[in-house]
């Protein structure tokens, strides 16, 4: 293995920097990224924060791993996308575990759920039965809980409960399409809303009011095995949202509510085209003026959830990719400047130290390196990005910094084998010249390229540790079909790779449980 030393980048230096909270990268730690969807299901459903998500914990304290990285925790569109959620707020209702509704005496035991169409019709059904349980059984402590939670979430709760409400009155439509008195929020049909749709408002709220719960005690659980949750917060939003929908004023829109310009990227590694997300843009002018108080909502409820949280997209805070909303690609759009400076300032002053790590993929400018340092935030670093571009390609393990996240791929790459085994001969050989030719072969020569790395923290996918080759990834970007269904099962897990794993993070001194 070669050796791997820190090399200093020398944007951003002369402007004071500001200090992060060090709750995950004040020592070396390694961990695995893993969707909350991806764990083994209960029955057909995907995973859910049940007694599999403890199972896991489990697993990462064995492996003297201290981190769990998941995807944005949101209630998702029908393509399961977690980057494009109906609420940056909200958790996925279809993430709760029915068996900890049973245990609280909410839920009868569930019957068999194959008389239902799809397993989501059969979870919604579960989650309705339950909350008329909770309004039968739930006693006077319990429900002063649900009260407090509704009044301590009301930034956006009441929101988002009565846009779900809506948006299934009106067959799962978007916002934009339902008659104009609700589509605009007019006064009037927000009270009919709020009086007809009371029932439907109030299974929102309790469902959300269960899912913080269940995170919370998963939290604390991971907690007590020195475990840290790591989340992921996409810089935009869905145009089809709560958050749009109530906040219509910090986006650029028309009169209708489609957006004007909407979010991408030029074309990159990933895509020739680019990519075309058609996320809305945001009125930057109007948040400013405001006081960022959007931003400050929305940070507010992920660290209620996480203890260090990745920025999807950083650079957008310093410049974004513009695109007509018109365009059928991402090729023909603008760079404009964002106050991103003056937000994170902002969510420092009000908030403190941020635990955040800056998505800092893609084209990346000077500017955008001096604000992710003037904020003193950890950078990322892929390592299958790293063996074209000669030496000096800065994902190459001797061009890494301690203050950095270093990964073999993440939820947008193949698998490390897959990604190797795609590669022409020379290009093979040209890594494992680099790596020094070890004999344990692919993915875990990668693996331990990770791991010996100078960044403070690494970050490897299940994956990987599974030795899962072809037609395991989680998102193919630029594609809408058959991503975010990935699953692990157990039986793909030996004693034999959880102890080879953690002898690894022990002799590169990332066992955080032991210092």
């Amino acid at each position: 293995m070669p050796a791997c030393s820190e090399k200093k980048n020398s944007a951003g230096q002369s402007g004071n920097r500001l200090k992060t909270k060090s709750s995950v990268l004040d020592q070396r730690r390694a961990g695995v990224l893993l969707h909350i969807t991806s764990l083994p299901g209960d029955g057909g459903g995907s995973g859910t924060l049940g007694h599999e998500a403890y199972r896991f914990v489990e697993f990462l304290a064995a492996g003297g791993l201290s981190v769990w990285q998941t995807l944005p925790l949101g209630p998702t569109h029908t393509d399961r996308s977690p980057y494009q959620c109906l609420s940056s707020h909200a958790g996925n209702p279809l993430l709760i575990s029915l068996d900890w509704l049973v245990d609280k005496g909410w839920l009868a035991k569930p019957q068999n759920p194959d008389r239902w169409s799809s397993s989501a019709d059969y979870h919604y059904h579960c989650l309705q039965e339950a909350y008329a349980d909770f309004q039968r059984a739930a006693g006077r402590t319990e429900r002063r809980a649900f009260q407090d939670f509704v009044a301590a979430h009301d930034a956006w709760l009441d929101d988002f409960a009565c846009y779900m409400a809506l948006r299934r009155r009106y067959e799962n439509r978007a916002w934009q399409e339902w008659p104009a008195p609700f589509r605009d929020r007019q006064p009037v049909a927000l009270e009919q809303a709020q009086t007809g749709l009371k029932d439907r408002i109030e299974q929102s709220k309790f469902e959300q009011f269960v899912f913080f719960n269940q995170w919370n005690e998963l939290r604390s659980f991971a907690h007590e095995y020195g475990v840290a949750l790591f989340g992921d917060l996409p810089i935009f939003v869905a145009g089809d949202s709560a958050d749009v929908w109530a906040g219509r004023n910090y986006f650029a829109l028309d009169d209708n509510g489609q957006p004007l310009v909407v979010a991408g990227v030029p074309p990159d590694y990933f895509s020739e085209t680019g990519q075309l997300w058609g996320n809305p843009q945001y009125d930057w002018q109007r948040m400013e003026a405001d006081g960022f108080q959007w931003w400050l909502d929305r940070l507010k409820t992920q660290l209620e959830l996480f203890d260090w949280i990745r920025i999807d997209h950083f650079r957008g805070f310093e410049s974004y990719w513009e695109i007509p909303a018109d365009a059928k690609t991402a090729i023909h759009g603008r760079w404009v400047k964002a106050p991103g400076e003056a937000l994170l300032e902002k969510l420092h002053d009000t908030l403190g130290a941020l635990p955040l790590v800056a998505e800092d993929l893609g084209v990346i400018t000077p500017e955008v390196e001096a604000l992710r340092d003037r904020f003193d935030l950890p950078g990322m670093k892929i390592l299958q990005f790293a063996f074209d571009g000669g030496s000096g390609n800065a994902y190459l393990p001797h061009n890494h910094q301690i203050n950095s996240v270093v990964y073999t791929g993440t939820h947008d790459n193949d698998t490390t084998l897959s990604w190797y085994e795609s590669l022409p001969d020379d290009q093979q050989q040209y890594v494992m010249d680099y790596l020094g030719r070890p004999q344990s072969g692919m993915p875990w020569a990668l693996l331990q390229c990770a791991l010996a790395s100078v960044a403070h923290l690494a970050i490897v996918p299940m994956q990987d540790i599974l030795g899962l080759g072809p037609g395991h990834r989680m998102n193919t970007p630029g594609t809408t079909r058959d991503n975010w269904q990935w699953q692990f099962s157990w039986d793909q897990l030996n004693q034999e790779r959880v102890d080879h794993l953690a002898h690894l993070v022990r002799i590169y001194g990332r066992d955080a449980q032991q210092t």
